[in-house]
């Protein structure tokens, strides 16, 4: 039966250009987390948005006409979810990966959006969300700079690694780092620091710190 083959020929052609476009439009993305140096990068972004798109793929053919072409394609976000929870890391009271967590969800959209041929909103999704990551990442770095300052005392352990810790946590946190003094009083390691950087990022350091096995106390200086 030629009709059929070349209709198999014809699906399986397709099927070969989604995925291929799927592993560009997730390598893109991939790529710039790369860059960033982000948990998430170039390999991991190109795997999701290539296996969404099979999924989706396969739910259409699946279904066939004889029930719902969603039900397989729907279970994509709860494993997704799952992949993307993996990337954000808790630690002492700073909270990071939520960035790479959203992409990852993002690009498992775009996978979908491949798989039911909806090439233009796929091909435009993956331009949004590079100027997004890239664009607005400078932009978030121009207004930093004229962002809230703060100045923190800090009363440590006399441990010989506890100035380096505490500055290196203030730094994952993403605050800058302006002015650094240590002196001894007493028992005490006093430590001071002037920090910039927006706001919620200043709370989120000074509970890091709170939660330091090194810190006795920390303030404003107030």
């Amino acid at each position: 039966m030629p009709g059929f083959a070349d209709m198999v020929q014809t699906l399986r052609l397709e099927l070969l250009l989604q995925v291929l476009l799927a592993t560009l439009l997730g390598g893109a993305i991939g790529l710039e987390r790369e860059l960033s140096g982000k948990p998430a990068g170039l390999r991991t972004n190109i795997l999701i948005c290539v296996g969404a798109t099979l999924f989706t793929v396969l739910s259409f053919k699946m279904s066939a006409g004889r029930g719902d072409p969603a039900r397989v394609a729907a279970q994509i976000l709860p494993g997704v979810g799952f992949i993307g929870a993996g990337t954000i890391l808790h630690a002492r009271g700073s909270i990071t990966g939520l960035t790479s967590a959203a992409t990852i969800w993002v690009v498992a959209a775009i996978g979908m959006a491949v798989g039911a041929s909806a090439y233009t909103e796929a091909v435009g999704t993956t331009l949004l969300v590079m100027l997004i990551l890239a664009g607005l990442g400078y932009l978030e770095k121009l207004v930093a700079r004229h962002s809230t300052h703060s100045h923190l005392l800090v009363h440590a352990k006399p441990d010989v690694s506890a100035l380096e810790d505490l500055e290196g946590l203030v730094r994952r946190a993403g605050l800058e780092v302006s002015r650094v003094e240590s002196r001894r009083e007493n028992v005490d390691l006093v430590i001071e620091f002037d920090l910039t950087g927006p706001k919620r990022l200043h709370d989120q350091a000074k509970l890091a710190m709170l939660h330091h096995p090194l810190v006795r106390t920390v303030s404003t200086g107030e």
